[in-house]
């Protein structure tokens, strides 16, 4: 745990910080909460980070709830994401970004 919180770690402390936000807001832990959004602007968060992360880390549940409680098949998601990766490759790849 040390070695991950504090010590060299292939993810850099902000984003480390800011995924610990992330969880804590999805997780709703108000001390989590504050911790993580502290350690994170002293590891040079700014706000716009902040509130982008603030997005993030509403949309996953949202749109969670909104596919399990249309019981949407698996398998129909996962073709589906593969069709846009390939996709977003491509697009990237023809340099249309």
């Amino acid at each position: 745990m040390k070695r991950f919180l504090f010590g060299d770690s292939a993810i850099d402390p902000k984003t480390r910080e800011l995924v610990g936000l992330a969880v804590a807001a999805a997780i709703g832990c108000e001390y989590c909460r504050h911790f993580h959004k502290g350690a994170a602007q002293l590891h040079g968060a700014t706000e716009a980070e902040l509130a982008e992360l603030s997005f993030l880390a509403s949309y996953t549940p949202r749109y969670s709830a909104l596919i399990q409680a249309q019981d949407y098949d698996l398998e129909v998601f996962k073709d589906e994401t593969e069709q846009i990766a390939t996709h977003l490759q491509s697009q990237s790849a023809a340099g249309d970004d």
